[in-house]
């Protein structure tokens, strides 16, 4: 059974940084696609950035957090990071993670099938 947890939310004041973990497990084939995603109050879900786990290509899909947001992944720990820096009231959201074990990053978000609980981020001003 695949399961992702997302952890690292919290209030922040605007400029400051967090860093989001996605525990994943139950992933059985070589190269799964793991992506963070967010959603605002009222809005789409938004794909953000995209890791996969054996090569470490990564991709962004938001150009509001590109030079803002990285991804990283731990194969020993079974973790990927989303590291915020500069944030933004505009970045208060739910963060969730997600995987997809069949298409890679270069896909729709339709095609992640396996999501975490999310994890609140509040960028106050």
């Amino acid at each position: 059974e695949v399961q992702l947890q997302a952890s690292g939310g919290g209030l922040v004041q605007s400029g400051g940084s967090l860093r989001l973990s996605c525990a994943v497990s139950g992933v059985t084939v070589d190269d799964p696609a793991i992506g963070w995603f967010r959603q605002a109050p009222g809005k789409e879900r938004e794909g953000l950035l995209c890791i996969r786990r054996r090569s470490g290509g990564s991709t962004v899909y938001a150009g509001s957090v590109k030079g803002r947001f990285t991804i990283s992944r731990d194969n020993s720990e079974n973790t990927v990071y989303l590291q915020m820096n500069s944030l933004k009231p505009e970045d208060t959201a739910v963060y969730y993670c997600a995987v997809n074990t069949l298409t890679g990053c270069y896909t729709d978000i339709a095609d992640f099938a396996f999501w975490g609980q999310g994890t609140q981020v509040t960028v106050s001003s």
